[in-house]
């Protein structure tokens, strides 16, 4: 039996062994859709705290239950591990760490590298690697073949080696990882066959495409179209704002139209490790080739300028009620990125928060999924949603409209609301409501 055969005689039997590098909100998950199908998992991860939860059964992440995590431990299908070594047993390793960008908004590699040399030692003949962190194009081909290839083993012939974008929407309960089907392209048609024959026991489909660049590609037209549209929809606001137009009742009306149209709505910005992130990796590859990827570049250029105009929306609603920004107390609603999760990766309100207090506003925020803010120097807990807080605030900003939140009561107590989110909509009482 050769090396193909012999992979795939493991995938049907249930008996291949899968490993799987970084252990966060796309790895974990990942991890448990295996074991769900009665493969074996060996999770490595650098933070230990990680790995020690893991092997606890106790989850970090909302999209995997800790009394699911716990089952699968303890049946002995998951097992973590900060060392790379223990990869050697593993037929699959499945590659999930962050790609996030640079502070001159370049592709940051790093996260990626460092486990690509980590596990290099350990890779062996029949290793089948798939890289589902996002990436620009070129990047399975260009860096990551060589560098196992410095082993001395081929890619396509000693081992294989694909790309294989994740598809993981952090609190979405309908379009799970196991019910999206999934893009694989490999550097050859043996390393595409290997890895949606085990994709096609665990997700609704295995897409193959014909190579790895096709396939990273994919991914960043998905989060680009994305990206885009937002970014036209939040100029459409603000085009509406000076027009006198109220921007939902013009997207509730292109909706009737039945085709040819899809439903974006504005915001204070847009948030998540994808959308604001993904579009740029595609932009700067382009750069690299002469080519200047216009639309991309003025769609980031508008979202990120959105937190600016939801701070000048609450400075001129203050301003209309004779009150100065500076030393207003302001509540805001929410910092996760969106609705009923705890995720705040490149959330618009953490931007939002810090340019009120750059101008000197007192600013407080609720969110029942996000208890605390220690990161990129702020230092605030999340205050009860009260009639109190609500009442002794000069101004509400509305920027995550999380399921459950009482509405009504900040209506009839507050007074004044910056709405981003079309929270309100719908809903009577005192306050004054100004709406993106």
């Amino acid at each position: 039996m050769n090396m193909r055969e012999e992979i795939l005689k493991k995938v049907d039997e249930r008996t291949a062994v899968i490993g799987v590098v970084g252990l966060g909100y796309v790895g974990l998950p990942l991890a448990a859709d295996f074991a769900e199908e009665g493969y074996r998992v060996i999770g490595v991860d650098v933070d230990r705290a990680k790995v020690d939860m893991v092997n606890q059964g106790k989850s970090y992440i909302p999209d995997t239950p800790t009394e699911t995590l716990r089952g699968f431990v303890e049946k002995g299908l998951i097992r973590a591990s900060t060392d790379y070594g223990a990869l050697g047993e593993a037929d699959f390793v499945f590659i999930a760490v962050p790609t996030p960008l640079s502070k001159t908004r370049d592709p940051d590699m790093g996260f990626v590298m460092s486990a690509i040399t980590s596990f290099a030692p350990h890779l062996r003949r029949g290793h089948i690697v798939s890289l589902e962190s996002t990436v620009y194009p070129g990047t399975t081909d260009e860096v990551i073949k060589p560098e196992l290839e410095k082993t001395g083993l081929v890619a396509g012939k000693d081992f294989f080696l694909t790309f294989s974008p994740e598809r993981i929407n952090p609190g979405d309960p309908v379009h799970r990882p196991k019910t999206t089907p999934k893009v694989v392209g490999g550097v050859d048609p043996v390393s595409t066959e290997l890895v949606c024959a085990i994709y096609d026991k665990v997700v609704k489909k295995a897409v193959p495409m014909t190579s790895a660049r096709a396939a990273e590609m994919v991914k960043l037209l998905e989060n680009t179209f994305r990206a885009v549209n937002i970014a036209l929809v939040n100029e459409l606001a603000i085009m509406c704002e000076l027009l006198g137009i109220d921007v939902w009742e013009v997207i509730d009306g292109a909706e009737t139209k039945g085709f040819g149209y899809m439903k974006f709505f504005p915001g204070p910005g847009i948030g998540g490790h994808c959308i604001p992130i993904d579009p740029l990796y595609l932009s700067w590859k382009m750069k690299s080739l002469n080519y200047n990827a216009r639309m991309i570049e003025v769609a980031s250029e508008i979202n990120t300028s959105m937190p600016r105009h939801v701070l000048q929306m609450t400075a001129n609603a203050l301003n209309d009620d004779r009150k100065p920004l500076k030393g207003s107390k302001i509540l805001v609603i929410g910092v996760a990125y969106k609705p009923d999760i705890r995720d705040t990766r490149e959330s618009p309100a953490l931007d939002v928060i810090k340019l009120l207090k750059e101008k000197g506003a007192v600013v407080s925020y609720h969110d029942p999924f996000v208890h605390d803010l220690r990161e990129e120097g702020m230092d605030m807990a999340s205050v009860d949603l009260t009639p109190e807080a609500v009442s002794s605030s000069e101004a509400v900003v509305i920027t995550t409209d999380h399921t459950g939140t009482d509405w009504e009561m900040i209506l009839e107590k507050a007074k004044l609301v910056i709405d981003t989110r079309n929270a309100t909509r719908g809903k009577r009482g005192k306050a004054r409501v100004i709406r993106i």
